[in-house]
């Protein structure tokens, strides 16, 4: 089934719904969208789930306004999502720039109706390096590839895409994440690209207060492992599961093992 939310700002967002029991709330990576997670779609209904899939703001099939790419807006959007369809005691999983967005979802609205937190490869708690914080792309490189975005954004986005994946996966199945990184709107991805080289979740890490499960491959190209550590560093009640062999999309590469994982820890 799938809604469509309105935001305060009136943005109407996408949000698929499948399955029954307790809800887990996704948020996708940049600049995919909820069907990135099709092997979770698939498993979680099964046992005994409520899967909840958005599409962030400018991307896949919701509104794609020229603003509102920051976390807080962004946050803001999740929070209409909740809202709106009435969820409570929720988990909240989010993936790379989305587990940005869960972990400012928590600070600032004070983790509302959510009861666990599923960090996937997140690209935080900050995404570049800045002073204290020697992790991660340097600014200068994101805004070379916003620059490449300008003039030739398919190019750049495959570019990426082979950083994606450290185990082997079939071309098909890389010309699939091409695709849904394709749909994505071009100022919506640019605009997203200046949140991650610029927002800072640090002191965000100390608002959570719900349990949180952290997984991670350990030879993540794109948000390195050591943003794990730090994540498990600042997060109270953290558990950190390292993928050892496994890059930024260790959700596919491993993904029996990670929907075993978010099985057992939703459902406990």
């Amino acid at each position: 089934m799938g809604h469509y939310v309105k935001t305060e700002e009136h943005v109407t967002l996408f949000v698929e719904d499948i399955g029954h029991g307790r809800p887990i709330i996704f948020l996708h990576g940049w600049p995919l969208n909820h069907k990135m997670f099709e092997y979770q779609m698939n498993e979680l209904p099964k046992r005994g789930f409520r899967f909840i899939g958005i599409d962030l703001r400018g991307y896949g099939q919701s509104d794609r306004p020229w603003e509102g790419y920051d976390y807080d807006t962004m946050a803001d959007d999740v929070k209409a999502v909740i809202y709106t369809l009435q969820l409570e005691n929720a988990v909240l999983a989010g993936f790379s720039m989305g587990g940005a967005i869960a972990i400012r979802y928590m600070a600032r609205h004070d983790g509302a109706d959510i009861g666990k937190l599923i960090l996937l490869s997140a690209a935080a708690p900050a995404f570049t390096k800045r002073p204290g914080y020697p992790y991660g792309m340097r600014k200068q490189d994101i805004d070379d590839m916003i620059e490449q975005f300008k003039t030739d954004r398919p190019k750049t986005l495959a570019d990426l895409g082979k950083q994606f994946f450290e185990k082997n996966v079939s071309p098909e199945l890389r010309q699939w994440f091409l695709n849904l990184m394709l749909e994505a709107s071009s100022y919506g991805t640019i605009h997203s690209g200046i949140a991650l080289r610029d927002e800072d979740l640090r002191k965000d890490l100390a608002s959570i207060k719900v349990p949180a499960l952290i997984l991670h491959g350990g030879k993540d190209k794109i948000a390195p492992f050591d943003f794990a550590r730090e994540l498990k560093r600042g997060i109270k009640q953290s558990e950190l599961v390292p993928f050892v062999n496994s890059g930024h999309g260790a959700f596919y590469e491993e993904k029996e093992k990670i929907n075993r994982l978010i099985v057992q820890f939703a459902g406990s």
